[in-house]
């Protein structure tokens, strides 16, 4: 295997949350919908507002990688829904769905023999595919494990779950 192969196959792992990291997948897996708008104690936002973080913020970096007319949404206020903005189930569903089409695009992007992870990406100060796609896997892993605490503190796990 060549190196770039082995680098490639450690980015989709990152993308794919394996390691040391909780998979997306499980941190959501069985929330209950009467909790998806809940504050938890001591936090100013609900279970629904993190996951929609999670999810702008990996749109974004996927944007900012595919499009040469990439604008920057303002921030804070563009990464997060607004602190009295609630979903429904089918509206937590679709952060879900959308979240991980677009890790799938990011896994596709990367598996592509064809992308260079090195190369600087046009009209960025520097910045490489590499460097964005571990931006994602980053972010991702910090706030799905900050979900999977926040599952803890509000007793959202199912019954009998493993620890």
């Amino acid at each position: 295997m060549v190196t770039g192969d082995i680098l490639r196959d450690e980015l989709l792992a990152l993308i794919d949350g394996h390691g040391a990291h909780q998979p997306f997948e499980a941190a959501v897996a069985d929330f209950p919908d009467d909790a998806i708008n809940r504050l938890p104690p001591n936090v100013p936002y609900t279970p629904w507002h993190l996951l929609e973080h999670i999810r702008i913020t990996q749109a974004d970096l996927l944007d900012y990688i595919r499009s040469r007319a990439y604008l920057a949404p303002s921030w804070p206020e563009a990464y997060w829904p607004a602190r009295d903005a609630t979903a429904t189930p089918r509206q937590f569903a679709l952060t879900v769905e959308e979240f991980r089409s677009d890790r799938s695009a990011l896994h596709e992007l990367v598996a592509d023999p064809a992308t260079d992870l090195l190369s600087t990406i046009p009209n960025t100060p520097g910045h490489t595919i590499l460097r964005e796609v571990r931006l994602v896997g980053d972010h991702n892993a910090y706030h799905t494990g900050e979900f999977a605490i926040l599952r803890q503190v509000m007793g959202t796990w199912p019954p009998g779950r493993d620890e």
